[in-house]
Formats: structure tokens, C-alpha cells, sequence
């Protein structure tokens, strides 16, 4: 069966990068006060505005998406001054190659991933449901370039039915297209993180993803090396991993990184 997708390839279009550049031109660099770019999972949004709001050290600017693609614009040159994933793999991948700076690495978040329905009722209340024939299409997000959908993936794999359910998956760019295929009933239930469910009246968590079926949920921020604000890209970083940044972070829904 055809694999659908709401989504063309992840594949960075040159206008993306040169679109960059324009968020560093802000009123406050004539104050003096220095401009970041920052390049967040699309899973932070809700909380990092907050943070960012919190913050008075730097002008922030956030391009958020999924992590594969972010990562694919740091190794193309897009001009980005922090990194933040919401897996390691990402940072990993950059780190090998030098686009990051290793020594300013902090896991500053995790989450749970979790099966969501639409809130009106339905009589999906597992993951293994999604094998049933009632279900005929449920959303998550591409394994290839959204790290929810990896998680997803390994979820679905380990529970030995990813090869019957996959025909029926609607793939989207990042984890909230995933949500909000289920709060418009295009699908039957989707798989995203906790955080982000918790974000919508208009779904409902049925199931949560034991830990042991997929790799740890670890949001890893790091200075990129091209950067031309590398001492306050750093400042920002230390101030994601402080007791400010970590209440909000809770606030959302966010757990704790183990060290």
C-alpha cells in the first residue's frame, strides 16, 4: 500500500536558509543586547516561549521543526547559535562532525510519548489497538526525520505489530502536524509526546509508551561552532539547565533528565 504523508521531502529548500538571517535583525541589537537564533524541537514550543520570555541576557529568536530537519539546516550553514533536539541521535550525528561544541552539551528536558484520541471517546486504550480493524488510519510522525516518530517506530516494533499497523499511518513533519490530525478526527489516534498533549482540550491520552520499549526521551541543547555569539549562546544553554528554566520546564510537563 502507498505510504501517505502530509509532508514533501525534508530536504532544506534554499530559501529556508537565506530566511535565517532575517530573524537576527532586531531593535534590540541597536540597545547592545546580543541576538540569538535558536533551533528547537517542535515539542518545546510551549515551553521555551515562556523560557525565552524569562530571559533578558539576549534577544531569542526560535526556528522550531522537526530535529532531523534543524539538523539537516546546521550541516547545510543555516546561521543558528543553539541547537536543542529532542533526541540525542541529532546532537550526536552534529557532534561527530564538529558542528556543535561538544564541552557546552546539557540534556536540559525528557518526556514520555503517549497515545492520543480525539476527546470525544473512542474504544482505542492501547497501542496494540491500532491493530484492529476499526482503526483505519492513525497519525505519527516520520521516522526519518521527526524523533517522535522514531520513539513511535520502536514502540510499535517492539510490541511486534509495526509491519500490520504502518500501512495505515498518516506521517507528519513534526510532532505537532501529528496532534492536530487528531484534533481535526483525520485519524482514529496518533502518537506524540506527553508534553504535547497535554497542550489540547480536544485529545485525550488513552495510553502511555512503557520506557523500556524505546530509547530514553532526552532533549540535549548545545552552542552550534559556527556560531557568532558563542559566549552568550553558552550563557543561554547554562540558563536552560537552571532552576528557573527546569520549574518551567515541569510546568509543561516536561520530566527531569537523568544525569
Amino acid at each position: 500500500m502507498k505510504r501517505r504523508s502530509f509532508f514533501r521531502s525534508t530536504m532544506v529548500s534554499a530559501a529556508a536558509l537565506f530566511l535565517l538571517p532575517l530573524a537576527l535583525t532586531t531593535p534590540s541589537m541597536a540597545q547592545g543586547k546580543p541576538a540569538l537564533t535558536i533551533s528547537a524541537a517542535a515539542s518545546m514550543k510551549d515551553a521555551l516561549t515562556e523560557i525565552n520570555n524569562r530571559y533578558s541576557a539576549a534577544t531569542v529568536s526560535v526556528n522550531y521543526g522537526a530535529s532531523g530537519a534543524l539538523q539537516r539546516q546546521i550541516e547545510q550553514g543555516a546561521p543558528v547559535d543553539v541547537f536543542i533536539s529532542a533526541a540525542a541521535k541529532n546532537m550526536d550525528d552534529l557532534a561527530k562532525a564538529n558542528l556543535v561544541d561538544a564541552a557546552t552539551r546539557r540534556n536540559v528536558a525528557a518526556n514520555r510519548l503517549v497515545l492520543v484520541v480525539p476527546s470525544g471517546g473512542s474504544s482505542i486504550d492501547s497501542f496494540t489497538d491500532l491493530n484492529k480493524p476499526s482503526v483505519k488510519r492513525f497519525a505519527m510522525g516520520a521516522p526519518e526525520s521527526v524523533p517522535a516518530g522514531k520513539y513511535a517506530q520502536e514502540v510499535l516494533s517492539n510490541l511486534k505489530i509495526y509491519d500490520s499497523v504502518f500501512p495505515k499511518a498518516i506521517l507528519g513533519k513534526d510532532v505537532r502536524e501529528v496532534l492536530t490530525q487528531v484534533e481535526l478526527g483525520n485519524v482514529d489516534a496518533g502518537i506524540v509526546y506527553k508534553t504535547d498533549a497535554l497542550t489540547s482540550h480536544q485529545v485525550k491520552i488513552v495510553a502511555t509508551a512503557p520506557a523500556k520499549l524505546h530509547k530514553p526521551i532526552i532533549y540535549p541543547a548545545a552552542v552550534v561552532s559556527d556560531s557568532k555569539n558563542k559566549p552568550a549562546a553558552a550563557a543561554y544553554v547554562r540558563f536552560l539547565a537552571s532552576p528557573t528554566a527546569k520549574n518551567i520546564f515541569k510546568k509543561y510537563g516536561f520530566l527531569a533528565p537523568k544525569k
